[in-house]
């Protein structure tokens, strides 16, 4: 196959994938997770610092997933016009001045805009690895390595599972401004990775264009996400009008998108793409169990069982060993269904376990469901990150890789308002009850559209 790269640092040749490529991937691509979880521990101190109930510290989690939900497919569609390097480089610097605003903010407000700036400079690392992987597969004529896709699974899962223990070191050191500062020097290494080992310039063979950038379907889009993901965090009476600006946005955007020449969203094709459609709808549900345990779970065990941030992060290494381990093992294999199959029955038993659990529980228990909800943190991530590299328009993987992030983080907003519902202004035990129902229905349904989907019996073996 004709090489379509021009000569940039780190293009090694035609003969395999460019390792050197790895590295800014790993690490651009784990931002978000790690910025996702490692706030988990941090809730609680943040609250006791500003008198703040965990109704009003949710918003921390909140803004990042809004920003990062309406960011990821905006700047994976730039990726796929003008290439990786450019975004990435923008997105990773914005990261470390989140950082320092984070860590200098004297009030709620203002560290609420730092999660703000996070999400949208958190955007292109993920894109920018998937985009990297087909230009690296076109450039070779090879699929790209399996351990590659398997290790950047491994990278955003792991790094997710691992964010509460991180988050309990850093507060023990140095409080829980620290987990803001860690952004500082992950964006300035993220940064002068990608300086030096990321392409320079995008092929001449795809001659994108500044005039394919749909500006207004990106806009509607915008209004359509931003609504609806602030109906989900203010769920009441006097929030009627927030869905209604939702459907009309949707109904405009489906216009315009279906006329646009070269639209930001594909409707046509997406449309006709079932299985990347149910792909996206297992992500939703999928992060729904997942987050609303990383973040709910963890503050119970502060509040309700008197668990220090560090020790609460402790709690949850299990998760973090057992989801390493698992998606090591099942990404040796080809195939998708198993590794879904496996993460769905994870998930429903994980539920069935916090269901159990008391203030007087003994603390191998939490340990013993920390084990548990590593399965499905091992093999979900992997299974539906394969699903979208096969099943996506090889043109437009940067934006659905995108999409993939966007319904995963919809799925986390559905469970930051669920578990603000059911926390209300403390994280009780009958509230950490109520949530775990909530779950146990998400991994139920998570089951079944997975067990009926013919699609993923023909899914690639490798």
């Amino acid at each position: 196959m004709t090489d379509r790269r021009t000569a940039a640092p780190g293009d090694t040749g035609k003969a395999g994938f460019d390792r050197r490529l790895v590295p800014p991937m790993m690490l651009g691509s784990v931002l978000n997770p790690v910025n996702s979880t490692v706030i988990a521990v941090a809730l609680v101190p943040i609250g006791t610092a500003f008198g703040a109930p965990p109704s009003q510290t949710a918003w921390l989690v909140s803004a990042l997933y809004l920003a990062t939900a309406l960011g990821q497919p905006v700047v994976g569609r730039l990726i796929d016009l003008f290439g990786p390097r450019r975004l990435f480089l923008l997105s990773t610097s914005l990261v470390g001045v989140a950082g320092v605003v984070g860590t200098l903010a004297p009030g709620l407000g203002v560290l609420i805009a730092a999660r703000v700036l996070l999400g949208f400079g958190t955007c292109a690392g993920y894109p920018a690895a998937m985009a990297l992987l087909r230009s690296e597969a076109e450039r070779t004529g090879r699929d790209s390595p399996a351990g590659i896709l398997t290790a950047l699974a491994v990278a955003n899962q792991t790094i997710a599972v691992a964010g509460p223990l991180l988050g309990g070191l850093l507060i023990g050191l140095g409080g829980w401004r620290s987990t803001f500062a860690l952004n500082i020097p992950l964006a300035a290494a993220a940064v002068l990775l990608g300086a030096l080992r990321l392409p320079a310039r995008r092929p001449a063979a795809r001659g994108r264009t500044a005039a394919q950038i749909d500006l207004p379907g990106m806009a509607l889009f915008a209004a359509m996400l931003v609504s609806l993901l602030l109906f989900l965090m203010n769920l009441r009476a006097g929030a009627w009008y927030l869905p209604v600006v939702t459907a009309a946005a949707a109904a405009a955007f489906t216009v315009r998108e279906l006329r646009a020449s070269t639209p930001f969203i594909d409707l046509r094709v997406l449309g006709g793409n079932a299985p990347l459609l149910a792909t996206y709808g297992r992500a939703l549900v999928a992060y729904v169990v997942s987050y609303a345990f990383l973040y709910g779970f963890t503050q119970w065990t502060e509040e309700s069982y008197g668990l220090s941030p560090f020790h609460a992060g402790l709690v949850q290494i299990p998760m973090f060993l057992v989801g390493i381990a698992v998606s090591v093992t099942v990404g040796r294999r080809g195939g998708v269904l198993a590794k879904l199959l496996l993460g769905a029955a994870g998930q429903i038993a994980a539920c069935v376990l916090m269901l159990t659990l008391t203030s007087a529980s003994p603390v191998w228990a939490l340990l013993v469901l920390a084990v548990v909800f590593g399965i499905p943190q091992g093999a979900n991530g992997l299974a539906l990150q394969n699903s979208v590299y096969f099943q996506a328009d090889p043109r437009r993987t940067g934006s659905s890789a995108g999409l993939l992030r966007t319904f995963a983080y919809l799925g986390s907003m559905i469970a930051s308002s669920a578990t603000a519902a059911s926390f209300g202004q403390h994280a009780g035990t009958a509230g950490m009850h109520h949530l775990a129902w909530i779950m146990l229905a998400a991994g139920v349904l998570f089951l079944a559209v997975t067990a009926f989907d013919r699609s993923l019996r023909k899914a690639p073996a490798s």
